[in-house]
Parts: structure tokens; C-alpha cells; sequence
């Protein structure tokens, strides 16, 4: 089960993206975001896509670990190229496809590419920063980040700890699924060999036991965490401090420019020339 989850899973190929500061890449996924956002024509998604296999490349992590991050995503991206697809009429565009009285526009089928490729890329990023970044480092990352948030009241020492704890018991939560499941099959309930219909009522009845079995370990953990001494409002040291060097800045600076770049070619004439 856990060769099989690659959420939240650190793959240390010991590169120097790996050895980045954490704020560095989470200050990245955001001027990403900002790109994926701002990319309206085909030679911004060319160069979107050269610069994103350029930072998975630097990873030196197999392309592999990335398609099968994407890979439990496909019917979402499937689904929204066809809605995509269906609601675009254009009826000054090119029809590339006529079914009835439903035509395939050009421009629906390029904006159902476009949203498809945006998510892609979303999510090679998101898979770039939780392999090569432990989960220990992502949350005193995030903590880093959220700072600014002390001027509004808002506590970022609480939110990093409700984000972490809900990312550790994901793992969990799918192993105690996956036993409750073996439980069952081996009481003669397979849900591989049950007809669709059974498989709903069986998956329901998994939602109860699933349930009270995370209230259980969430009270367990509260409970460790009390005899510790932990309180959530009170200060705390570091073991590890996260320390800010050169390269971080570079890193940063990659994204800036390409920011910049991105901005530039969809505010540009010359680009009008890509856009189909």
C-alpha cells in the first residue's frame, strides 16, 4: 500500500533541488501559478513546458514517479475537455468535428487542451515539491511562508499543524481502509468480484468503521501530544532552522524572470501568430 501512495512520499535522489529551502519552493509553486494562470497561447504552454521539464529533469527523479502522480487524475482531465468541448460555440470558428446538430469548434477543443495542460503542469509541480521535500521541512516551510499572517490576527502555527496532521493521516486512513477491506473479502465480500451496485452499498458501509477508527487515533493523538507538553500557543524551538543561501535566491529568480517572460508574450503582437 505504501509503494503504491505517492502522496506526501519524499524521493531523496540528493539534488540540489532537494537541498533548497522549502519557503524557496513554495514561493515558487506560487509565481507557477501565476504562469500556468497567464499561459493563453501555444508557444507560452511550449515554453511552459520546457521550463517545467527542465526543474523535473534537475530532480533527477524518474519521469516515471511523475505519471503516476498525474495518473489517478485522468478522468478529471478527461471530463473537463469535454465540458470544455461542449460549452465553446463559436460559430465565426473553424469546426473541426460535426455530430448532429453539435459541432467541435477549434476553439473549444484549445481551450480544452489548454485547461488539460494547465493541470498537468499543476500537478508535476506539486509532485516536485513533495518529492524532494520531507514532510518535516514542507511544514516549518509553510510556517515560514504564513508568517505575514501574524499582522491579521491569524495564527500560522495552528494552520501548518492542522495542514500536517491532515496529510499524515491520509497514509493512515488508507491502510486502515485497505485492512477493513482484506477483513471483509476474507469473510467472503471481494469487492472485485461484486457488481457495481453491491460495490456502492459495500463502499458505504466502509465509511462508519473508516470513520471511528480516525476519531479514535485523532483522540489518541491528542492525547500523546498532551503528555508531551505540547500546547499550540506557546513558543517553540527548531531542532533543524531553515537557513536561506544563494541558490534559494537563484531559484527564485528563475521563476521571477519566467514570470516576467509569460507576461511579456501574452501582452506581445508576435504572439498572436501561436494562438490558433
Amino acid at each position: 500500500m505504501s509503494e503504491k501512495l505517492l502522496i506526501g512520499r519524499t524521493i531523496d535522489t540528493g539534488s540540489w533541488v532537494h537541498s533548497l529551502d522549502p519557503r524557496a519552493k513554495m514561493i515558487a509553486m506560487l509565481l507557477y501559478v501565476v504562469m500556468i494562470i497567464m499561459s493563453n497561447t501555444w508557444i507560452e504552454m511550449v515554453c511552459m513546458l520546457l521550463f517545467s521539464m527542465a526543474v523535473i529533469a534537475s530532480t533527477r527523479i524518474h519521469i516515471k514517479y511523475y505519471v503516476r502522480a498525474a495518473k489517478p487524475l485522468w478522468i478529471l482531465m478527461v471530463f473537463i475537455f469535454i465540458v470544455q468541448c461542449l460549452k465553446v460555440v463559436d460559430k465565426n470558428g473553424i469546426v473541426l468535428m460535426s455530430i448532429g446538430t453539435w459541432n467541435l469548434y477549434l476553439e473549444g477543443f484549445r481551450l480544452g487542451l489548454f485547461a488539460v495542460l494547465r493541470m498537468v503542469f499543476l500537478v508535476s509541480f506539486t509532485a516536485i515539491l513533495t518529492f524532494t521535500t520531507t514532510p518535516g521541512r514542507l511544514n516549518q516551510g509553510l510556517e515560514g511562508v504564513l508568517k505575514p499572517l501574524h499582522w491579521i490576527k491569524v495564527s500560522p502555527d495552528r494552520l501548518t499543524l492542522m495542514i500536517s496532521i491532515a496529510l499524515r493521516f491520509i497514509p493512515t486512513i488508507l491502510e486502515e481502509t485497505q485492512i477493513i477491506l482484506k477483513a471483509q473479502a476474507s469473510r467472503g465480500a471481494d469487492l472485485k468480484e461484486l457488481p457495481w451496485k453491491e460495490k456502492g452499498k459495500m463502499l458505504v458501509s466502509l465509511l462508519v468503521p473508516v470513520t471511528v477508527g480516525a476519531f479514535r487515533r485523532a483522540e489518541d493523538l491528542v492525547h500523546s501530544m498532551e503528555s508531551r507538553g505540547f500546547r499550540i500557543r506557546e513558543p517553540r524551538t527548531k531542532y533543524h532552522r531553515l537557513i536561506w543561501r544563494k541558490r534559494d535566491t537563484l531559484f527564485i529568480s528563475l521563476f521571477i524572470i519566467m514570470v516576467i517572460v509569460v507576461v511579456w508574450m501574452s501582452s506581445s503582437a508576435s504572439g498572436d501568430i501561436w494562438t490558433l
